[in-house]
């Protein structure tokens, strides 16, 4: 087997001392009044030979392990894997990498997956917080952890956060379908106090009260199988038999279009918060709230950095505006039939 290169060993090939050869891989040699012709040197040897640094031995000497931990509900859906690759990009240009995981929104994994990376000793946290994890954070902030939370926040936690505004986002979206002449608009939600369903209900509400309208409000068991979901639209939709539908996340407007598309009457408008690919290529195409996913990127990292660099004293707490992009199905109503 290879034997591994030490910094000892290109320091002896070399004919200088280990201190230099340090100093030039943690790029010092400016500071320390390395000539630039022996750094070349040292640079172009450990090119040469493929010497890889001990990065543990490099983070128990710094303190930093340039590692960020990104707690998300669902790498799959759309919003998180786009958000998750644009903090990547920048954290990798800053000399950070990412270690991602997935919570299901379970809290019992949540906490499991926040503790491990905290014995893994990351330098910062992303985290989308599912319910139940209030203690976990506020241990995170009491040993003065670098974290931002997104997509939600935890009432009553003075931390930093990046989120859209779920309020005017779901308004618009209720209020382009009243003004479009639907009346019996429902709303397709979950079981759930999380501050971002929370929002959308009331956003939903507001815009009921303000066009007089009566609210039709469907609630689905995070922990329901998508056929039980869908089942349970189907009866609600039999019930109520709403002309619009708004749906509070891409993920139960996508159970719910199938569970219309099994349904041999008129189609009602649609409008989903969250946008998704699948959209643009169903029939109709689905109008929906899109979230300004750069820019909470933008957000989401850089104030993150800052805490990293030491900046960044004062808890940031941002809310974006989102966007309605209107398509064929909150146009009109279009017939569906079973495949």
């Amino acid at each position: 087997m290879k034997k591994k290169i030490l910094i000892s060993d290109i320091a002896r090939d070399l004919g200088v001392s280990v201190t230099t050869v340090s100093f030039i891989l943690n790029g010092k040699a400016k500071e320390k009044r390395i000539s630039d012709g022996l750094t070349k040197r040292v640079l172009d040897y450990v090119k040469k030979v493929g010497y890889k640094p001990n990065e543990l031995a490099k983070s128990l000497r710094t303190g930093k392990t340039k590692i960020i931990g990104l707690v998300i509900e669902d790498i799959s859906n759309p919003f998180f894997a786009n958000i998750a690759r644009l903090i990547e990009a920048k954290a990798y240009s800053k000399g950070y990498r990412i270690l991602y995981c997935s919570t299901d929104n379970q809290p019992e994994k949540t906490v499991e997956l926040i503790e491990l990376f905290r014995d893994r000793h990351v330098d910062g946290y992303i985290i989308t917080p599912s319910e139940g994890v209030r203690d976990t954070i506020d241990s995170l902030l009491n040993s003065h952890l670098p974290l931002v939370l997104f997509d939600r926040y935890i009432p009553g936690l003075n931390a930093n956060y990046v989120i859209s505004d779920n309020v005017k986002g779901a308004y618009d979206a209720t209020a382009h379908l009243a003004q479009r002449g639907y009346k019996r608009i429902a709303l397709v939600t979950l079981y759930s106090s999380q501050t971002q369903m929370r929002d959308r209900m009331n956003g939903y509400m507001r815009a009921i009260d303000t066009y007089q309208l009566q609210p039709y409000v469907k609630k689905v068991n995070m922990e329901d199988d998508e056929q039980a979901a869908i089942q349970g639209m189907r009866a609600f939709l039999k019930d109520q038999q709403p002309d619009a539908i708004f749906f509070a996340t891409n993920y139960l407007a996508i159970t719910g279009l199938k569970a219309l598309k099994q349904r041999d009457l008129l189609m009602p408008a649609v409008v989903s918060y969250d946008d998704h690919t699948l959209f643009k290529l169903f029939t109709p195409t689905i109008t929906a709230v899109s979230q300004p996913i750069e820019a909470i990127a933008d957000q989401l990292i850089n104030t993150l950095l800052n805490q990293l660099d030491g900046h960044g004293k004062e808890t940031k707490q941002v809310v974006l505006p989102s966007e309605l992009i209107v398509r064929e199905s909150s146009l009109g109503q279009t017939s569906t039939k079973e495949n």
